[in-house]
């Protein structure tokens, strides 16, 4: 598969978890735009209607965020097949509502391989051959749990934050070799999160039922209902993609706006509250 070199700027999309949800209204999106994708996912039959519908433009492998192994081989293959990447979507991971206290350690650990360090084995994987490009798109889908942390959800806000923070000073660090990037914050959108994509605690205390139990119990009764329409959000992040000065972060939904906003008034009351505390720690010119 080679490159239509008379198109104009086609972009090559590498985008994990394409099955479901965001990755696939994304992937659709990408697709229907003309441009080109290595779709991935851990069952890459799945993608075979999608892959039959573009023959020309895409193809799919097996990847599992979690083996270095096929990370290495998926970025090769999009190389081989396509010549370059443009964008890496980091989408593939899924939700926990789960207090700290009902999860063992084993879990905590394998989840934030998948939620996190996935991404980052993807981001260091990739980072050589954009910075050898002169350019590209690094997007990695955290959510408004990366900027606010919801009870009954502290090792998803968990993981969530701590790529916001990497992703942020990623950014500075990757500026002058001409290689952006967007943290996607979504509200709560339709799709098979609040289903397939949620998984609850390995053990639940009763303790925590009013926080944790009402949370899970508040995503079942939102399926289907939640108001983020995915093709619309996949429609934004191309948009993003596209513009020549896009977002270090896009919130996508009203929830997510509000939720945001409430978020960053929380703090500003805080640093003023405290405000006579946080400066009495520095030296002064009388004790230094």
């Amino acid at each position: 598969m080679n490159l239509d070199k008379n198109r104009v700027a086609p972009k090559v999309w590498l985008i994990t978890g394409c099955s479901t949800g965001f990755g696939r209204a994304l992937a659709e999106a990408v697709l229907k735009k003309g441009d080109y994708l290595l779709a991935t996912a851990r069952k890459p039959e799945q993608l075979r209607a999608l892959i039959e519908q573009y023959p020309e433009t895409a193809k799919a492998v097996r990847l599992d965020v979690k083996s270095s192994q096929d990370i290495q081989a998926a970025v090769d293959t999009a190389i081989a097949t396509f010549g370059r990447i443009d964008v890496l979507v980091n989408n593939a991971g899924h939700g926990l509502i789960a207090a700290l206290e009902e999860v063992s350690d084993d879990y905590i650990h394998q989840y934030f391989e998948t939620n996190f360090f996935g991404a980052l084995r993807l981001m260091r994987t990739v980072l050589p051959v954009m910075r050898q490009q002169g350019s590209g798109h690094i997007v990695n889908m955290s959510s408004t749990a990366g900027l606010v942390g919801f009870g009954g959800s502290s090792l998803y806000c968990g993981t969530k934050f701590a790529l916001e923070g990497t992703s942020e000073a990623l950014a500075s660090e990757v500026e002058s070799f001409g290689i952006k990037v967007t943290l996607i914050e979504p509200g709560a959108f339709r799709t098979d999160f609040n289903r397939r994509s949620l998984a609850a605690a390995e053990q639940s205390i009763d303790a925590y039922a009013t926080v944790s139990g009402a949370s899970l119990q508040w995503f079942k009764e939102m399926d289907g209902k939640q108001p983020g329409n995915p093709e619309l959000a996949a429609q934004a992040i191309i948009q993003a993609v596209e513009s020549p000065h896009p977002p270090m972060r896009l919130a996508l939904g009203a929830d997510a706006i509000s939720l945001i906003q409430e978020k960053l008034e929380w703090v500003k009351t805080d640093l003023n509250a405290w405000l006579s505390v946080t400066v009495s720690t520095d030296y002064t010119d009388s004790n230094n």
